[in-house]
């Protein structure tokens, strides 16, 4: 018997090497938006592209732009598996649950899911510490705003939107008590003309700093012809606004699209949980303009507190806007308080859709 589960074990493992000996690792990509939006699903097929140019023809790559959450979603994945691929990238939110239910039917298939919370034997979920970047923002913007009037393009109401709301806020406040922040919900990640027109309100009503959480460079574009500054979003999008932008995140996932492709093919990967930090070189800024030198020297001072780990910005004594306490005096929050982070902070003026 146990001879058996030896040959067994070895049979195994020869058709893997065999397969991947014979074939292309073939790889597939579902995005939320076109690859052409500068933010977003822009850095995310960067990432498909630097997989193509670190194992050149020892795999092949897929995808599909402009996938709607929902029954698209999971008709999307299910065939991209019957296609044959051989790890599957899912990279917003809303697929989480069409992925988890095609992963149980394609068991031998891997799946990587961006920005959720649930895994299984064959699905894993990764992410990146971009609230470390966005606070960076906060501190620029708390100390360069003349209005003491902040702003915020928001997509949808769920935790990697709420937490980057909060630490930007959390930043400005750290350097200016006196600050405010407007938050407009526009519940699409990739729409230019709603982008636009929810940064001219909020402009018109006293906003001078612009940041956003969708995808297009259209509201920081909008700052640059009212004479106020922003911020770009997931990518440099200094090209777009350069009188504007101060600094955007940059959202470097090729390492990790790399490491996960490379597990395939040595037959090793596993399922797991990853949130990717600023000292791994994953979460990024581009470089600071525009802006005095206190507070480029601030900002860099922030930045690099953060990525060596002694700065946190969500460190109690924290309270949400309703006064009720989320984290105690010296504690960090951790990743699963980070990931289901669903109130505003002390301070915001507002309620979030859905939640507190």
């Amino acid at each position: 018997m146990k001879l058996l589960k030896i040959l067994t074990v070895l049979l195994s493992v020869m058709f893997v090497s065999i397969a991947h000996a014979g074939g292309k690792v073939k790889v597939g990509f579902i995005y939320v938006g076109p690859i052409g939006d500068h933010g977003w699903t822009y850095r995310h097929d960067i990432g498909r592209l630097d997989v193509e140019k670190a194992f050149g023809d020892k795999v092949e790559t897929m995808y599909l732009e402009n996938v709607k959450y929902g029954p698209d979603a999971e008709r999307a994945i299910r065939n991209m598996a019957k296609e044959g691929a051989d790890i599957i990238f899912a990279t917003s939110f809303g697929y989480m649950e069409p992925m988890l239910k095609v992963a149980k039917e394609f068991p031998n298939v891997k799946f990587e899911h961006a920005t959720g919370y649930k895994q299984s034997k064959n699905m894993s979920s990764y992410g990146l510490r971009l609230y470390q970047a966005r606070h960076v923002q906060g501190v620029i913007a708390g100390m360069m705003t003349k209005t003491n009037k902040i702003c915020y393009v928001a997509a949808f109401p769920i935790p990697e939107v709420i937490r980057e709301i909060n630490t930007y806020y959390l930043g400005a406040k750290s350097v200016n008590p006196k600050v405010d922040i407007d938050v407009i919900w526009v519940n699409t990640w990739y729409d230019p003309p709603k982008e636009a027109n929810a940064a001219k309100v909020m402009i018109a009503e006293g906003c001078d700093m612009v940041a956003q959480h969708t995808d297009s460079p259209s509201p920081i574009q909008v700052a640059e012809k009212s004479g106020v500054f922003g911020f770009g979003q997931a990518s440099d999008q200094y090209r777009f606004a350069p009188k504007a932008q101060l600094t955007a995140t940059i959202d470097n996932w090729s390492p990790y699209y790399i490491s996960k492709v490379q597990a395939v093919i040595d037959g090793n990967w596993k399922s797991m949980d990853y949130f990717g930090h600023m000292n791994e070189d994953v979460v990024q800024m581009a470089l600071f303009t525009n802006m005095p030198a206190d507070v480029k020297a601030k900002a860099e001072k922030i930045k690099n507190d953060i990525r060596d780990g002694k700065y946190f910005a969500f460190t109690g004594p924290l309270k949400d806007n309703t006064g009720k306490l989320q984290l105690k005096d010296g504690e960090v929050a951790s990743d699963a308080h980070l990931n289901s982070m669903m109130y505003y902070v002390e301070g915001i003026d507002a309620k979030v859709p859905g939640g507190k």
